[in-house]
């Protein structure tokens, strides 16, 4: 083939160390549009951003150029960085080291931005160690429990 073409959507779920709530206030409002914005200067087109005061989710297409592993780094490096700067009371913030990265078929993908904007509603019935665990099953992740949590 002449050109390159790629549809891979990816949904990536990541918490704050020890999860934390310090997703709050003006951090709550302003995280989504800084994260969104540094990712599009990686190429990276974010379809949904939500969450709650301890953990992220994040809907986007990657493009050919850009590994799963690097848009997360891209995410959450470049974002606690800002936290830092932006929020001096958010001194304590950082994200959790790892992270989730689920394939989200096109088919699937308005399904998936529904979830993730009623995120607050959805864990009014539901925590987030619930959540991350029935996402595991769902794909077939192999996991340890002990290692899990950090």
């Amino acid at each position: 083939m002449a050109n390159t073409y790629c549809s891979v959507n990816i949904h990536y779920v990541f918490s704050t160390k020890g999860r934390v709530p310090l997703i709050t206030g003006g951090l709550r409002e302003r995280l989504p549009q800084y994260i969104s914005g540094i990712l599009s200067k990686y190429g990276v087109r974010t379809l949904c951003l939500g969450g709650t005061s301890d953990h992220l989710h994040v809907l986007a297409p990657l493009p050919a150029t850009m590994s799963v592993s690097k848009a997360a780094q891209v995410a959450k490096g470049s974002s606690s960085k800002w936290v830092h700067e932006t929020f001096p009371d958010k001194r304590d913030f950082s994200w959790q080291e790892g992270y989730g990265a689920f394939s989200v078929s096109v088919s699937h993908v308005p399904e998936a931005v529904a979830y993730i904007a009623n995120q607050a509603e959805h864990h009014r019935k539901k925590t987030f160690r619930e959540e991350y665990v029935a996402f595991l099953k769902k794909h077939d992740v192999d996991y340890d429990e002990r290692h899990l949590w950090g």
